[in-house]
């Protein structure tokens, strides 16, 4: 790649520090006993029974609670054509969650950039960051986040097979929208992304990339850029690009030494049998979902009750083993072993579960295992 190097452009290694919150942008805070900072990786999951106007208010509430306990970031995550998923929109639902809280980074986890042009990106990014002024995440993926089908049908005919190849040539001119930098002669050098630089000095989202593979991994590291990796639904590739990340990494103006963040499948609940019903709700979605069956997510009875064939059982079983479930001291004991193990330097959390309270109450027992100290709410 030719020109990837401007990826790594934005906040100089001066401005690291940032304006508005006096925080780093990309590092976080760790609290009370956590082993790194925490987050929160929201998938707006809606359970049967319930519309996604319920699952965006429990959003709202996962948002607020976060933000009172000391969790670092709340990211949402780009999915499409599934019925048990609310999050086709982050920008939108980001500028919801923004208006109800006053001091958690919000952002994407990710923005599947291949889904996009660039430069509409840069405008609601830009907004966003008008919004809530130093506290917008970026995070970019090039997977479609849905079924090819789905793919195509966002993208327009003709280019779903070249989308993931042309993601480096879209993130250098995303990130030249968000600079407003392009060089004299460029056909865009005349298309600025408002709210953004052409207005006047201001801030921009850093940016992340996001993958679950060794190519983001890679990508990541060569742009000096911080990674997170999906070990909520790709666990077996963890080590291998966490490695690669951190071997092949190049210091940048954004980051001096690498930053990684892994989501991690986790839900607590007040007792581990109540724990092990929910996130068997989310392994059945999610063997459905692979199966060609999307909908919404089942009930813990639905659950309880499903008739699993020897190939099924055996897809749950795998997919239980890589979520950390069970009492809050079971859920600490297991995400500590996973800081541990991976070297991970942020851990972002997403508690898939049929219920909303269930997410909800995750969160806070995480908390509070963690001694994770209260602060006072934003009031409205």
């Amino acid at each position: 790649m030719s020109d990837t190097g401007e990826a790594g452009r934005g906040a100089g290694a001066d401005d690291r520090e940032d304006p508005i919150r006096g925080e780093d942008p990309i590092r976080g805070e760790v609290r009370g006993l956590a082993p790194v900072p925490l987050s929160v990786l929201d998938l707006v999951t809606v359970g049967s029974g319930s519309t996604a106007r319920d699952s965006l208010r429990t959003s709202v509430d996962i948002a607020r609670l976060a933000e009172s306990r000391g969790y670092h970031r709340h990211w949402v995550a780009e999915h499409h054509s599934m019925p048990g998923v609310a999050s086709s929109s982050p920008a939108v639902i980001l500028a919801h969650l923004a208006a109800h809280t006053s001091r958690i980074r919000l952002g994407s986890g990710g923005v599947m950039l291949p889904n996009h042009a660039p430069l509409a990106v840069a405008e609601q990014f830009g907004t966003l960051e008008a919004l809530a002024p130093g506290r917008i995440d970026l995070g970019l993926g090039r997977a479609p986040g849905t079924d090819g089908r789905t793919a195509a049908a966002l993208r327009g005919p003709g280019r779903l097979d070249e989308a993931a190849e042309e993601f480096p040539r879209q993130l250098v001119e995303l990130t030249r929208f968000l600079d407003d930098d392009f060089p004299d002669g460029h056909p865009y050098a005349r298309v600025h992304a408002v709210p953004g630089p052409v207005q006047g000095p201001t801030g921009r989202p850093p940016l992340w990339l996001l993958g679950s593979s060794g190519f983001s991994a890679r990508l990541a590291a060569e742009l000096g850029l911080p990674f997170a990796y999906a070990h909520h639904f790709s666990a077996a590739g963890t080590l291998p690009a966490l490695e690669l990340y951190r071997q092949t990494f190049r210091p940048s103006a954004v980051l001096d030494a690498p930053y990684a963040v892994i989501g991690v499948s986790a839900l607590a609940a007040d007792t581990a049998e109540q724990a092990r019903a929910q996130v068997l709700t989310g392994a059945l979605s999610m063997l459905r979902l692979r199966s060609g069956r999307p909908g919404l997510v089942p009930t813990p009875q639905e659950a309880a009750e499903y008739d699993f064939s020897p190939l099924e059982r055996e897809f749950v079983d795998g997919w239980l083993t890589n979520v950390v479930h069970g009492t809050c001291d079971e859920v600490r004991a297991g995400l500590d072993d996973l800081a541990r193990r991976t070297g991970a330097d942020e851990l972002m959390l997403t508690a898939n579960a049929h219920s909303g309270a269930a997410r909800l109450r995750s969160y806070e027992l995480v908390a509070d295992v963690y001694g994770m100290p209260a602060q006072a709410p934003r009031a409205d």
